[in-house]
Protein backbone atom coordinates (compact mmCIF):
# COMPACT_ATOMS: atom_id res chain seq x y z
CA UNK A 1 0.00 0.00 0.00
CA UNK A 2 1.12 3.37 -0.90
CA UNK A 3 1.94 4.74 2.53
CA UNK A 4 1.23 9.00 0.65
CA UNK A 5 -2.06 7.60 -0.03
CA UNK A 6 -4.91 9.84 1.30
CA UNK A 7 -7.80 8.86 3.23
CA UNK A 8 -11.01 7.81 1.32
CA UNK A 9 -12.94 11.70 1.47
CA UNK A 10 -16.13 11.58 3.41
CA UNK A 11 -18.94 13.89 4.01
CA UNK A 12 -18.99 17.02 6.45
CA UNK A 13 -22.28 17.78 8.22
CA UNK A 14 -21.59 21.35 7.77
CA UNK A 15 -18.69 22.99 5.08
CA UNK A 16 -18.73 26.99 4.70
CA UNK A 17 -21.02 26.89 1.26
CA UNK A 18 -23.44 25.84 3.80
CA UNK A 19 -24.07 29.32 5.09
CA UNK A 20 -24.66 30.78 1.14
CA UNK A 21 -26.84 27.79 0.33
CA UNK A 22 -28.92 28.44 3.91
CA UNK A 23 -29.20 31.88 2.82
CA UNK A 24 -30.91 31.19 -0.34
CA UNK A 25 -32.64 28.36 0.73
CA UNK A 26 -34.22 29.80 3.69
CA UNK A 27 -34.95 32.94 2.26
CA UNK A 28 -36.71 31.01 -0.59
CA UNK A 29 -39.00 28.97 2.72
CA UNK A 30 -39.07 32.50 4.14
CA UNK A 31 -40.78 34.24 0.88
CA UNK A 32 -43.06 31.40 1.13
CA UNK A 33 -43.55 31.59 4.69
CA UNK A 34 -44.84 35.21 4.12
CA UNK A 35 -46.84 34.69 1.31
CA UNK A 36 -48.97 31.91 3.56
CA UNK A 37 -49.04 34.85 5.95
CA UNK A 38 -50.20 37.17 3.69
CA UNK A 39 -52.90 35.94 1.51
CA UNK A 40 -54.51 34.00 4.56
CA UNK A 41 -54.88 37.14 6.18
CA UNK A 42 -55.54 39.68 3.94
CA UNK A 43 -57.36 37.33 1.22
CA UNK A 44 -58.99 34.62 3.28
CA UNK A 45 -59.45 36.20 6.76
CA UNK A 46 -57.72 33.80 8.48
CA UNK A 47 -57.32 34.76 12.84
CA UNK A 48 -54.03 34.27 13.97
CA UNK A 49 -55.76 31.90 16.33
CA UNK A 50 -56.09 29.21 13.46
CA UNK A 51 -52.78 30.42 11.08
CA UNK A 52 -50.44 30.96 13.81
CA UNK A 53 -51.81 28.47 16.09
CA UNK A 54 -52.62 25.94 13.88
CA UNK A 55 -51.63 26.08 9.90
CA UNK A 56 -47.61 27.42 10.14
CA UNK A 57 -47.14 25.00 13.43
CA UNK A 58 -47.73 22.13 10.81
CA UNK A 59 -46.37 23.68 8.13
CA UNK A 60 -42.87 24.34 9.94
CA UNK A 61 -43.18 20.31 11.32
CA UNK A 62 -43.47 19.46 7.10
CA UNK A 63 -40.22 21.62 6.63
CA UNK A 64 -38.81 20.18 9.06
CA UNK A 65 -39.15 16.52 8.58
CA UNK A 66 -38.26 17.17 4.64
CA UNK A 67 -35.16 19.15 5.31
CA UNK A 68 -33.79 16.12 8.04
CA UNK A 69 -34.45 13.70 5.75
CA UNK A 70 -33.41 14.92 2.84
CA UNK A 71 -29.96 15.48 4.58
CA UNK A 72 -29.50 12.29 5.97
CA UNK A 73 -30.27 11.08 2.79
CA UNK A 74 -27.23 12.89 1.41
CA UNK A 75 -24.98 12.24 3.95
CA UNK A 76 -25.66 8.07 3.90
CA UNK A 77 -25.16 8.72 0.47
CA UNK A 78 -21.98 10.41 0.17
CA UNK A 79 -20.41 7.92 3.00
CA UNK A 80 -20.85 4.84 0.90
CA UNK A 81 -19.39 6.69 -2.09
CA UNK A 82 -16.43 8.31 -0.21
CA UNK A 83 -17.47 12.03 -1.39
CA UNK A 84 -17.23 15.09 -0.04
CA UNK A 85 -19.48 17.42 -2.15
CA UNK A 86 -22.67 15.65 -2.41
CA UNK A 87 -25.05 18.59 -2.20
CA UNK A 88 -28.70 17.42 -0.50
CA UNK A 89 -32.21 17.79 -2.27
CA UNK A 90 -33.77 21.48 -1.36
CA UNK A 91 -37.68 21.08 -0.33
CA UNK A 92 -39.73 23.33 0.93
CA UNK A 93 -43.25 24.59 -0.32
CA UNK A 94 -43.99 25.12 -3.89
CA UNK A 95 -45.28 28.56 -4.61
CA UNK A 96 -47.78 27.50 -7.87
CA UNK A 97 -49.40 24.98 -5.24
CA UNK A 98 -49.77 27.94 -2.77
CA UNK A 99 -51.19 30.08 -4.82
CA UNK A 100 -53.93 27.37 -6.46
CA UNK A 101 -54.69 26.15 -3.37
CA UNK A 102 -55.64 29.70 -2.16
CA UNK A 103 -57.31 30.78 -5.18
CA UNK A 104 -58.89 27.62 -6.56
CA UNK A 105 -59.78 25.47 -3.47
CA UNK A 106 -59.94 27.65 -0.38
CA UNK A 107 -61.49 31.40 -1.26
CA UNK A 108 -63.81 29.54 -3.32
CA UNK A 109 -65.27 27.30 -0.44
CA UNK A 110 -65.24 30.29 1.56
CA UNK A 111 -66.74 32.45 -0.96
CA UNK A 112 -69.91 30.05 -1.32
CA UNK A 113 -70.35 29.11 2.12
CA UNK A 114 -70.83 33.11 2.67
CA UNK A 115 -73.34 33.38 -0.30
CA UNK A 116 -74.91 30.38 1.28
CA UNK A 117 -75.29 32.82 4.59
CA UNK A 118 -72.88 30.65 6.70
CA UNK A 119 -71.26 32.78 9.18
CA UNK A 120 -67.76 34.28 8.92
CA UNK A 121 -66.36 32.12 11.44
CA UNK A 122 -67.88 28.83 9.91
CA UNK A 123 -66.92 29.98 6.31
CA UNK A 124 -63.15 30.13 7.20
CA UNK A 125 -63.56 26.96 9.04
CA UNK A 126 -64.55 25.38 5.77
CA UNK A 127 -62.39 26.93 3.92
CA UNK A 128 -59.44 25.90 5.98
CA UNK A 129 -60.53 22.19 6.59
CA UNK A 130 -60.78 22.23 2.49
CA UNK A 131 -57.27 23.39 2.53
CA UNK A 132 -56.03 20.32 4.00
CA UNK A 133 -58.03 18.16 2.66
CA UNK A 134 -56.13 19.31 -0.95
CA UNK A 135 -52.83 18.93 1.12
CA UNK A 136 -53.77 15.78 2.19
CA UNK A 137 -54.65 14.79 -1.53
CA UNK A 138 -51.66 16.15 -3.22
CA UNK A 139 -49.29 13.94 -0.47
CA UNK A 140 -51.38 10.86 -1.52
CA UNK A 141 -50.64 11.53 -5.04
CA UNK A 142 -46.87 12.48 -4.46
CA UNK A 143 -46.35 9.13 -2.06
CA UNK A 144 -48.05 6.86 -4.57
CA UNK A 145 -46.23 8.07 -7.29
CA UNK A 146 -43.02 7.39 -6.20
CA UNK A 147 -43.37 3.61 -6.70
CA UNK A 148 -44.07 4.27 -10.78
CA UNK A 149 -42.68 7.78 -11.15
CA UNK A 150 -39.58 6.49 -12.48
CA UNK A 151 -40.86 4.22 -15.46
CA UNK A 152 -42.30 7.93 -16.70
CA UNK A 153 -38.97 9.41 -16.04
CA UNK A 154 -37.31 6.39 -18.62
CA UNK A 155 -39.81 7.50 -21.19
CA UNK A 156 -39.33 11.32 -21.14
CA UNK A 157 -35.94 12.77 -22.31
CA UNK A 158 -33.95 14.87 -20.20
CA UNK A 159 -34.74 18.15 -22.65
CA UNK A 160 -38.71 17.38 -21.57
CA UNK A 161 -38.12 17.13 -17.99
CA UNK A 162 -35.62 19.98 -17.09
CA UNK A 163 -37.50 22.48 -20.02
CA UNK A 164 -40.52 22.24 -18.02
CA UNK A 165 -38.25 23.18 -14.56
CA UNK A 166 -36.91 25.91 -16.36
CA UNK A 167 -40.08 27.53 -17.88
CA UNK A 168 -41.38 27.69 -13.95
CA UNK A 169 -38.38 29.07 -12.68
CA UNK A 170 -37.81 31.62 -15.47
CA UNK A 171 -41.54 32.89 -14.63
CA UNK A 172 -42.60 32.46 -11.07
CA UNK A 173 -39.14 32.82 -9.81
CA UNK A 174 -36.63 34.62 -12.20
CA UNK A 175 -38.97 36.74 -13.94
CA UNK A 176 -41.41 37.31 -10.58
CA UNK A 177 -38.28 38.96 -8.59
CA UNK A 178 -36.46 40.63 -11.75
CA UNK A 179 -39.79 43.04 -11.18
CA UNK A 180 -39.40 43.38 -7.72
CA UNK A 181 -35.99 44.17 -8.19
CA UNK A 182 -36.97 47.06 -10.85
CA UNK A 183 -39.84 48.42 -8.43
CA UNK A 184 -37.13 48.93 -5.84
CA UNK A 185 -33.87 49.41 -8.26
CA UNK A 186 -31.73 50.96 -4.91
CA UNK A 187 -31.68 48.18 -2.95
CA UNK A 188 -32.68 45.69 -5.58
CA UNK A 189 -29.99 46.26 -8.23
CA UNK A 190 -27.38 47.06 -5.78
CA UNK A 191 -27.87 43.44 -4.40
CA UNK A 192 -28.64 41.73 -7.54
CA UNK A 193 -24.60 42.74 -8.88
CA UNK A 194 -22.77 41.35 -5.33
CA UNK A 195 -24.69 38.23 -5.95
CA UNK A 196 -23.48 38.12 -9.66
CA UNK A 197 -20.49 39.18 -8.52
CA UNK A 198 -19.46 36.73 -6.03
CA UNK A 199 -21.80 33.89 -7.79
CA UNK A 200 -20.76 34.24 -11.59
CA UNK A 201 -17.34 36.28 -11.20
CA UNK A 202 -15.71 34.21 -8.72
CA UNK A 203 -15.17 37.49 -6.74
CA UNK A 204 -13.44 36.26 -3.27
CA UNK A 205 -14.40 38.67 -0.61
CA UNK A 206 -14.08 37.82 3.76
CA UNK A 207 -17.41 36.42 3.73
CA UNK A 208 -19.79 34.27 1.79
CA UNK A 209 -21.17 36.60 -1.25
CA UNK A 210 -25.11 35.58 -0.12
CA UNK A 211 -24.40 37.15 3.73
CA UNK A 212 -22.73 40.42 2.55
CA UNK A 213 -25.59 40.55 -0.01
CA UNK A 214 -28.02 40.26 3.16
CA UNK A 215 -26.84 42.59 5.31
CA UNK A 216 -26.30 45.49 1.97
CA UNK A 217 -29.52 45.13 1.28
CA UNK A 218 -30.75 45.38 5.25
CA UNK A 219 -28.42 48.32 5.22
CA UNK A 220 -29.98 50.09 1.70
CA UNK A 221 -33.31 48.81 2.82
CA UNK A 222 -33.11 50.96 6.10
CA UNK A 223 -31.44 54.17 5.18
CA UNK A 224 -33.41 54.63 1.92
CA UNK A 225 -36.69 54.14 3.78
CA UNK A 226 -37.92 51.05 2.07
CA UNK A 227 -38.94 50.16 5.19
CA UNK A 228 -39.08 51.85 8.93
CA UNK A 229 -39.58 51.48 12.39
CA UNK A 230 -43.19 51.03 13.46
CA UNK A 231 -43.63 51.01 16.99
CA UNK A 232 -47.20 49.68 16.67
CA UNK A 233 -46.30 46.73 14.06
CA UNK A 234 -43.57 45.36 16.07
CA UNK A 235 -45.75 45.39 19.49
CA UNK A 236 -48.24 43.47 17.69
CA UNK A 237 -45.51 41.00 16.04
CA UNK A 238 -43.81 40.51 19.45
CA UNK A 239 -46.72 39.45 21.06
CA UNK A 240 -47.40 36.38 18.41
CA UNK A 241 -43.78 34.71 19.80
CA UNK A 242 -44.57 31.68 22.04
CA UNK A 243 -44.21 28.44 21.58
CA UNK A 244 -47.19 26.70 19.60
CA UNK A 245 -46.84 23.18 19.08
CA UNK A 246 -49.39 21.01 16.25
CA UNK A 247 -51.47 18.55 17.05
CA UNK A 248 -53.39 16.40 15.05
CA UNK A 249 -56.47 17.37 13.29
CA UNK A 250 -58.00 13.84 12.01
CA UNK A 251 -61.54 14.87 13.32
CA UNK A 252 -61.65 18.26 11.15
CA UNK A 253 -60.20 16.05 8.24
CA UNK A 254 -62.63 13.73 8.65
CA UNK A 255 -65.72 16.35 8.73
CA UNK A 256 -63.94 17.68 5.59
CA UNK A 257 -64.28 14.17 3.46
CA UNK A 258 -67.25 15.34 1.47
CA UNK A 259 -64.97 18.53 0.13
CA UNK A 260 -62.92 15.66 -1.67
CA UNK A 261 -65.15 15.16 -4.94
CA UNK A 262 -65.48 18.82 -5.96
CA UNK A 263 -62.16 19.52 -5.41
CA UNK A 264 -60.45 17.20 -7.46
CA UNK A 265 -60.66 18.89 -10.28
CA UNK A 266 -57.66 21.03 -8.69
CA UNK A 267 -55.66 18.24 -6.23
CA UNK A 268 -55.60 15.93 -9.25
CA UNK A 269 -53.42 17.99 -11.02
CA UNK A 270 -51.61 19.89 -8.35
CA UNK A 271 -50.88 16.51 -6.91
CA UNK A 272 -49.12 15.41 -10.59
CA UNK A 273 -47.85 19.07 -11.03
CA UNK A 274 -46.20 18.31 -7.49
CA UNK A 275 -45.02 15.31 -8.07
CA UNK A 276 -43.62 15.58 -11.41
CA UNK A 277 -42.32 18.61 -10.47
CA UNK A 278 -40.02 16.95 -7.98
CA UNK A 279 -38.80 14.18 -10.39
CA UNK A 280 -37.65 16.83 -12.57
CA UNK A 281 -35.78 18.33 -9.34
CA UNK A 282 -34.06 14.42 -9.07
CA UNK A 283 -33.41 14.63 -12.45
CA UNK A 284 -31.52 18.18 -11.96
CA UNK A 285 -29.81 17.15 -8.97
CA UNK A 286 -28.27 14.03 -11.58
CA UNK A 287 -27.48 16.34 -14.18
CA UNK A 288 -25.74 18.58 -11.40
CA UNK A 289 -23.52 15.41 -10.47
CA UNK A 290 -26.05 14.18 -7.55
CA UNK A 291 -27.99 10.88 -8.32
CA UNK A 292 -30.40 10.20 -5.48
CA UNK A 293 -33.17 7.06 -5.71
CA UNK A 294 -36.36 8.45 -7.14
CA UNK A 295 -38.55 5.78 -4.42
CA UNK A 296 -36.92 7.22 -1.82
CA UNK A 297 -37.09 10.78 -2.45
CA UNK A 298 -40.61 10.76 -3.61
CA UNK A 299 -41.65 9.11 -0.36
CA UNK A 300 -39.85 11.39 1.72
CA UNK A 301 -41.50 14.08 -0.06
CA UNK A 302 -45.12 12.53 -0.06
CA UNK A 303 -44.84 11.64 3.68
CA UNK A 304 -43.75 15.69 4.71
CA UNK A 305 -46.86 16.50 2.77
CA UNK A 306 -49.53 14.28 4.32
CA UNK A 307 -47.87 14.87 8.10
CA UNK A 308 -48.14 19.20 7.07
CA UNK A 309 -51.92 17.95 6.10
CA UNK A 310 -52.75 15.69 9.49
CA UNK A 311 -51.71 18.51 11.87
CA UNK A 312 -53.59 21.25 9.94
CA UNK A 313 -51.70 22.37 7.13
CA UNK A 314 -52.95 23.46 3.81
CA UNK A 315 -50.41 23.86 1.99
CA UNK A 316 -48.19 20.42 0.24
CA UNK A 317 -44.48 20.85 0.21
CA UNK A 318 -42.25 19.28 -2.70
CA UNK A 319 -38.82 18.70 -3.77
CA UNK A 320 -37.41 22.15 -4.85
CA UNK A 321 -36.42 24.04 -7.93
CA UNK A 322 -32.48 25.44 -7.27
CA UNK A 323 -30.16 22.50 -6.50
CA UNK A 324 -27.59 23.20 -9.44
CA UNK A 325 -27.63 26.75 -7.93
CA UNK A 326 -26.98 25.55 -4.23
CA UNK A 327 -24.11 23.01 -5.48
CA UNK A 328 -22.80 26.03 -7.56
CA UNK A 329 -22.62 27.96 -4.35
CA UNK A 330 -20.95 25.20 -2.56
CA UNK A 331 -23.58 24.23 -0.73
CA UNK A 332 -23.46 20.38 0.63
CA UNK A 333 -25.56 18.99 3.44
CA UNK A 334 -25.71 21.55 6.48
CA UNK A 335 -27.61 23.67 4.46
CA UNK A 336 -31.01 21.17 4.51
CA UNK A 337 -30.86 20.69 7.74
CA UNK A 338 -30.22 24.23 8.97
CA UNK A 339 -32.89 24.88 7.63
CA UNK A 340 -35.05 22.70 8.78
CA UNK A 341 -34.64 23.71 11.92
CA UNK A 342 -34.77 27.13 11.21
CA UNK A 343 -37.70 27.04 9.79
CA UNK A 344 -39.76 24.70 11.31
CA UNK A 345 -38.63 26.26 14.87
CA UNK A 346 -39.56 29.76 13.60
CA UNK A 347 -43.09 28.68 12.60
CA UNK A 348 -43.46 26.97 16.00
CA UNK A 349 -42.03 29.85 17.57
CA UNK A 350 -44.36 32.47 15.85
CA UNK A 351 -40.76 33.99 14.60
CA UNK A 352 -41.79 35.47 10.97
CA UNK A 353 -43.85 38.39 11.67
CA UNK A 354 -41.24 39.69 13.69
CA UNK A 355 -38.03 38.91 11.13
CA UNK A 356 -40.32 40.15 8.18
CA UNK A 357 -39.95 43.21 10.03
CA UNK A 358 -36.31 43.56 10.22
CA UNK A 359 -35.28 41.91 6.75
CA UNK A 360 -37.83 42.35 3.79
CA UNK A 361 -37.60 40.23 0.94
CA UNK A 362 -35.81 42.87 -1.12
CA UNK A 363 -32.26 42.16 0.89
CA UNK A 364 -31.98 38.92 -0.35
CA UNK A 365 -34.15 38.48 -3.73
CA UNK A 366 -31.50 38.49 -5.74
CA UNK A 367 -30.29 35.11 -4.44
CA UNK A 368 -33.50 33.78 -5.52
CA UNK A 369 -33.23 35.25 -9.21
CA UNK A 370 -29.72 33.73 -9.51
CA UNK A 371 -31.18 30.45 -8.96
CA UNK A 372 -33.84 30.82 -11.64
CA UNK A 373 -31.29 31.50 -13.95
CA UNK A 374 -29.81 28.58 -13.07
CA UNK A 375 -32.00 26.51 -13.12
CA UNK A 376 -32.90 28.03 -16.81
CA UNK A 377 -29.45 27.65 -17.88
CA UNK A 378 -28.74 23.66 -17.38
CA UNK A 379 -32.19 23.42 -18.87
CA UNK A 380 -29.58 24.14 -22.11
CA UNK A 381 -25.98 23.42 -20.94
CA UNK A 382 -27.74 19.76 -19.81
CA UNK A 383 -29.28 18.47 -22.92
CA UNK A 384 -28.01 17.73 -26.41
CA UNK A 385 -27.43 20.93 -28.30
CA UNK A 386 -29.61 19.71 -31.03
CA UNK A 387 -32.51 19.69 -28.51
CA UNK A 388 -31.95 23.37 -28.14
CA UNK A 389 -35.17 24.44 -29.60
CA UNK A 390 -37.13 21.39 -28.08
CA UNK A 391 -36.36 22.87 -24.75
CA UNK A 392 -37.04 26.11 -25.28
CA UNK A 393 -40.89 25.16 -26.63
CA UNK A 394 -41.02 23.81 -23.15
CA UNK A 395 -40.37 26.46 -21.78
CA UNK A 396 -43.53 28.52 -23.09
CA UNK A 397 -46.12 26.67 -21.11
CA UNK A 398 -44.57 27.90 -17.51
CA UNK A 399 -44.34 31.35 -18.94
CA UNK A 400 -47.98 31.23 -20.12
CA UNK A 401 -49.23 30.20 -16.81
CA UNK A 402 -47.21 32.82 -15.10
CA UNK A 403 -48.63 35.52 -17.40
CA UNK A 404 -51.78 33.94 -16.89
CA UNK A 405 -51.53 34.48 -13.10
CA UNK A 406 -50.12 38.59 -13.55
CA UNK A 407 -53.61 38.73 -16.25
CA UNK A 408 -55.73 37.25 -13.20
CA UNK A 409 -53.99 39.40 -10.84
CA UNK A 410 -54.83 42.31 -12.73
CA UNK A 411 -58.45 41.99 -13.38
CA UNK A 412 -59.00 41.34 -9.69
CA UNK A 413 -57.31 44.73 -8.90
CA UNK A 414 -59.38 46.84 -11.26
CA UNK A 415 -62.38 45.46 -9.85
CA UNK A 416 -63.17 42.51 -11.64
CA UNK A 417 -63.89 38.84 -10.10
CA UNK A 418 -66.25 40.06 -7.49
CA UNK A 419 -69.90 39.10 -7.16
CA UNK A 420 -71.12 42.10 -8.74
CA UNK A 421 -68.83 41.41 -11.81
CA UNK A 422 -67.52 37.60 -12.20
CA UNK A 423 -65.08 36.44 -14.66
CA UNK A 424 -67.05 35.92 -17.40
CA UNK A 425 -66.07 35.81 -20.91
CA UNK A 426 -67.13 38.90 -22.06
CA UNK A 427 -63.77 39.68 -20.63
CA UNK A 428 -62.30 37.83 -23.26
CA UNK A 429 -63.31 40.41 -26.40
CA UNK A 430 -61.85 43.21 -25.24
CA UNK A 431 -58.58 41.29 -24.40
CA UNK A 432 -58.24 39.85 -27.77
CA UNK A 433 -58.65 43.26 -29.65
CA UNK A 434 -55.84 44.61 -27.38
CA UNK A 435 -53.99 41.10 -29.22
CA UNK A 436 -54.03 39.62 -25.86
CA UNK A 437 -55.51 35.80 -26.09
CA UNK A 438 -56.16 35.22 -22.81
CA UNK A 439 -58.57 31.91 -24.13
CA UNK A 440 -54.72 30.85 -25.07
CA UNK A 441 -53.17 31.70 -21.79
CA UNK A 442 -55.86 30.04 -19.21
CA UNK A 443 -55.41 27.04 -21.83
CA UNK A 444 -51.92 26.22 -21.32
CA UNK A 445 -51.53 27.54 -17.39
CA UNK A 446 -54.47 24.39 -16.99
CA UNK A 447 -51.57 21.20 -16.68
CA UNK A 448 -49.06 23.21 -18.02
CA UNK A 449 -46.54 20.89 -16.46
CA UNK A 450 -47.31 17.92 -18.21
CA UNK A 451 -48.24 19.79 -21.73
CA UNK A 452 -44.56 21.25 -21.53
CA UNK A 453 -42.87 17.96 -21.04
CA UNK A 454 -45.22 16.73 -24.17
CA UNK A 455 -44.44 19.34 -26.01
CA UNK A 456 -40.49 19.21 -25.49
CA UNK A 457 -40.67 15.22 -25.75
CA UNK A 458 -42.55 15.27 -29.18
CA UNK A 459 -40.11 17.77 -30.63
CA UNK A 460 -37.06 16.09 -29.21
CA UNK A 461 -38.65 13.08 -30.87
CA UNK A 462 -39.30 15.21 -34.32
CA UNK A 463 -35.36 16.48 -33.94
CA UNK A 464 -34.16 12.52 -33.98
CA UNK A 465 -36.93 11.83 -36.69
CA UNK A 466 -38.73 9.26 -33.87
CA UNK A 467 -41.50 9.94 -35.85
CA UNK A 468 -44.02 7.38 -33.95
CA UNK A 469 -42.27 8.46 -30.50
CA UNK A 470 -43.37 11.92 -31.51
CA UNK A 471 -47.25 10.46 -32.35
CA UNK A 472 -47.62 8.70 -29.68
CA UNK A 473 -46.60 12.32 -27.36
CA UNK A 474 -49.22 13.71 -28.92
CA UNK A 475 -52.01 10.79 -28.80
CA UNK A 476 -51.30 11.08 -25.07
CA UNK A 477 -51.77 14.38 -24.94
CA UNK A 478 -54.97 14.56 -26.95
CA UNK A 479 -56.01 11.86 -24.69
CA UNK A 480 -55.65 14.36 -21.59
CA UNK A 481 -57.14 17.11 -23.19
CA UNK A 482 -60.39 15.01 -23.87
CA UNK A 483 -60.32 14.12 -20.12
CA UNK A 484 -59.63 17.74 -19.10
CA UNK A 485 -56.38 16.81 -17.38
CA UNK A 486 -54.79 19.83 -19.64
CA UNK A 487 -55.74 23.02 -21.31
CA UNK A 488 -59.50 22.36 -20.24
CA UNK A 489 -60.69 25.46 -17.92
CA UNK A 490 -63.50 27.46 -16.99
CA UNK A 491 -64.13 30.73 -15.29
CA UNK A 492 -65.03 30.77 -11.14
CA UNK A 493 -66.20 33.92 -9.82
CA UNK A 494 -62.35 35.10 -9.39
CA UNK A 495 -60.07 32.31 -11.14
CA UNK A 496 -59.86 30.18 -13.91
CA UNK A 497 -59.88 26.46 -13.11
CA UNK A 498 -59.03 23.45 -14.77
CA UNK A 499 -62.30 21.00 -16.02
CA UNK A 500 -62.12 17.63 -15.78
CA UNK A 501 -64.37 15.23 -17.32
CA UNK A 502 -65.77 13.58 -20.52
CA UNK A 503 -65.01 15.56 -23.65
CA UNK A 504 -64.28 18.64 -21.65
CA UNK A 505 -61.19 19.78 -23.60
CA UNK A 506 -62.34 18.55 -27.27
CA UNK A 507 -60.54 21.13 -29.62
CA UNK A 508 -57.65 20.83 -27.68
CA UNK A 509 -58.02 17.05 -28.20
CA UNK A 510 -58.59 17.07 -31.79
CA UNK A 511 -55.77 19.15 -32.63
CA UNK A 512 -53.37 17.26 -30.80
CA UNK A 513 -54.94 14.34 -32.77
CA UNK A 514 -54.13 15.29 -35.67
CA UNK A 515 -50.66 16.12 -35.06
CA UNK A 516 -50.36 12.26 -33.94
CA UNK A 517 -51.92 11.99 -37.53
CA UNK A 518 -49.10 13.79 -39.39
CA UNK A 519 -46.39 12.70 -37.00
CA UNK A 520 -47.61 9.39 -38.10
CA UNK A 521 -47.74 9.16 -41.53
CA UNK A 522 -44.43 10.98 -41.13
CA UNK A 523 -42.69 7.88 -39.35
CA UNK A 524 -44.33 5.61 -42.15
CA UNK A 525 -42.62 7.96 -45.12
CA UNK A 526 -39.35 7.90 -43.46
CA UNK A 527 -39.44 3.94 -42.76
CA UNK A 528 -40.07 3.37 -47.19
Amino acid sequence: MNATALPPRGPRWFVAGDLDGLLGLGLDNLIQTLLILGLCRGVLGYPDSLLLGTVLPATGISLMVGNLAYAWQAHRLASAEGRDDRTALPYGINTVSLFAYVFLVMLPVKLGALGAGIGEAAAVRLSWQAGMVACLGSGLIEASGAFGAQLLRRWLPRAALLSTLAGIALGYIALGFLLRTYAQPVVGLTVLALILATYYGRLRLPIPGGLLAVLVGMALAWGSGLIRFDAAAWTSQSAQVGLRLPHLELAALWDARGQLLPWLGVIVPMGLFNLLGSLQNIESAEAAGDRYPVRSSLLINGIGTIAAAALGGCFPTTLYIGHPGWKAMGARIGYSWLNGLLMGGGCLLGLFGVVALLVPIEAGMAIVLYIGLVIAAQAFEATPRQHASAVALGLLPGLAGWGSLLLKAGLRAGGAGTASQPFSAQLLAPLQQADIWAAGAFALEQGQIISAMLLAAMLVYVIEQRFLAASLCMAVASGCAWLGVIHAWRFTQADTVLQLGWGAGGSWALGYLLMAVVFLLAGLRWRR
